[in-house]
């Protein structure tokens, strides 16, 4: 079922030596937390670092964070609460030495922040005079805000201000990184070397300026983000296409946990309005989920009843909504202080404003959403990837910390500490790297004999399937479904050519990205159909339980092999 998207190795023909050229150290791709802060780290280390960004600089899934930023920071918390907290609502898929890093180094990265003038909302008295908050999933209050509900854009703005101020990052914006060069030699090692494989990575091949040009770097970080516009309701913003995880499984980079899409329990429900989020921390403030009729339910379903994990909270409402034979369920603030409120999430009051709903008297409409990529290019420590030259952070990268399902509050904190591990790694290696640029490099592609698909129709179809078939609940039959389904339109579509030169830019770009929500389409429902149990945020309706004697491993995948490959824990 893999078999379109494997044989697909560039998606654009294209002679290296014909082509505008870019030199650099090291190239991060990704604007979001990871890659600005591991653009940070390589600079300060003496790296000359491009950043480049599909849209402004500011657009990112984490200028929409709003719940916050989860750190060991109070005395009365501890290294090994956070630790237990993760790894409980990991589901037996953590990798123990990230969850460490992440947290123990997370706290430090927390502080440069202050230090570089971000403004954490206060309250005197506490360490750092900080104001902390408790979210689902976690023993102790332990996640600090911006502004209320607005941490994501503080902490972007914050780090934009600081790559700025770097002499040696260059920035450029609104372009589309269309694919990771690399070279061809064969490299057999390990078990996943079962064909020839590229050996190192050397830059990408990007759209900038409405021009297709090379960028030559001795080393590429990839922070692209991650995928929730494969699924119809989403709270990531459009850009969120899932483009890296595709360029470098097309490079070959082994992709790791793609079955594991972790959906947000709440977002604002209105009839043809966009999804919005809205935070975890309204619940973990006191707010309540109730059905059509009132009735308080979570505690029907869990323990910890509104603050239980985000799978268990998604998988409640879903139950509840069918149940109730309703759309949608309702998060109730009435009781809470409506000045309060405001205060303390500003902006989903003004959000609920332009509804006209009042959360002090009225009901607020929400429904569970895809809203992040756990699944990613699998990577060490320090981000490596097992392509050498290329590491993956944030959202494109697995690191492990996540394990089946995230932690609210810890993408932000984990984008911090891989983001300056990979980038103090990366400028290290490439001082040491003695590639000399250009390489000469040359690859076609032979025109399609094919019908043409309506790209804009194959897209909201694919977002609509995916919703369907690989959402919060997933059974076999319709996963195979789902499978055909991609097959059929990757047969159409990935042997397209999108060049803009022909089409325009915009018209390129799109192309592009629809080629790459099929690859990982594919992917995820390939992984979640393998995974004959539940576990996490990945859900079997025909396998219920979690079995850890044969799946508390994780799923590997690596073009042109089209199945996967198991990988144990421990």
């Amino acid at each position: 079922m893999l078999e379109p998207i494997t044989q697909r190795r560039y998606l654009i023909p294209f002679n290296a030596a014909r082509l505008p050229l870019q030199f650099t150290d090291v190239l991060v791709i990704g604007g979001g937390v990871a890659g600005l802060r591991a653009a940070i780290a390589a600079a300060d280390a003496g790296a000359e670092v491009l950043l480049l960004t599909k849209d402004t600089v500011a657009e990112s899934n984490t200028w929409y964070a709003q719940g916050g930023i989860a750190a060991v920071l109070q005395p009365l918390d501890s290294y090994e609460s956070h630790i237990h907290d993760t790894e409980v609502g990991g589901a037996g898929l953590c990798d123990e030495k990230a969850v460490r890093i992440v947290i123990e180094e997370g706290p430090k990265r927390v502080l440069e922040l202050l230090e570089w003038g971000a403004n954490f909302d206060k309250k005197p008295g506490n360490a750092h005079d900080l104001a902390f908050t408790l979210e689902g999933g976690h023993s102790f209050a332990r996640i600090i805000h911006a502004y209320g509900d607005a941490t994501g854009k503080e902490l972007a703005q914050t780090l934009i201000r600081t790559v700025r101020s770097r002499e040696n990052i260059r920035i450029s914006e609104t372009s589309f990184a269309i694919d990771l060069i690399t070279d061809e030699e064969e490299r057999a090692t390990g078990s996943l070397s079962s064909s020839p494989a590229p050996s190192r990575c050397l830059g990408a091949i990007a759209l900038i300026d409405s021009q297709v040009q090379i960028i030559w770097a001795k080393r590429t970080i990839l922070a692209s983000g991650g995928a929730g516009q494969l699924y119809r309701e989403s709270t990531n913003p459009r850009i969120a296409t899932a483009d890296g995880h595709a360029m470098a499984y097309r490079a070959g980079a082994v992709v790791q946990d793609m079955e594991m899409v972790q959906f947000h329990p709440t977002t604002l429900y209105v009839a043809g309005a966009s999804r919005a989020l809205i935070t975890e921390a309204v619940r973990g403030e006191g707010a309540y989920l109730v059905d059509r009729n009132g009735y308080r339910f979570m505690g029907d379903y869990h323990a910890s009843k509104e603050l239980a994990p985000r799978d268990v909270v998604s998988r409640a409402i879903v139950e509840q909504i069918r149940k109730t034979h309703y759309t949608h369920v309702y998060l109730d603030t009435r009781h809470l202080p409506a000045a309060e409120f405001l205060v303390r999430f500003p902006q989903l009051a003004k959000l609920l404003e332009q509804f006209e709903i009042d959360p002090a008297k009225d009901l607020i409409p929400i429904h569970p959403a895809a809203h992040y990529m756990i699944g990613g290019v699998d990577a060490d420590d320090y981000g490596r990837s097992s392509l050498p030259g290329l590491y993956a952070v944030g959202e494109a990268g697995c690191s492990g910390l996540h394990g089946a399902n995230r932690l609210g509050s810890n993408s932000l904190l984990e984008g911090l500490a891989f983001g300056a591990r990979a980038g103090l790694d990366a400028a290290r290696g490439a001082k040491e790297n003695n590639i000399k640029f250009p390489i000469r490099l040359d690859h076609k592609i032979p025109p399609s004999t094919k019908t043409e698909l309506d790209i804009t129709d194959v897209k909201s179809s694919l977002r609509s399937v995916m919703w369907r078939n690989v959402g919060i609940e997933r059974d076999g039959p319709r996963l195979e479904e789902t499978r055909e389904i991609i097959a059929f339109w990757a047969r159409y579509v990935m042997d397209k050519v999108f060049v803009p030169n022909n089409l325009g830019s915009a018209a390129a770009v799109a192309g592009w990205e629809v080629q790459n929500m099929l690859t990982v389409g594919a992917l995820i429902a390939n992984a979640a159909m393998s995974r004959t149990e539940s576990r996490g945020c990945h859900y079997r309706l025909d396998y219920p339980a979690t079995d850890n004697v044969h799946w508390r491993l994780h799923l590997l995948w690596k073009r042109p092999i089209e199945t996967p490959i198991p990988d144990p824990i421990g």
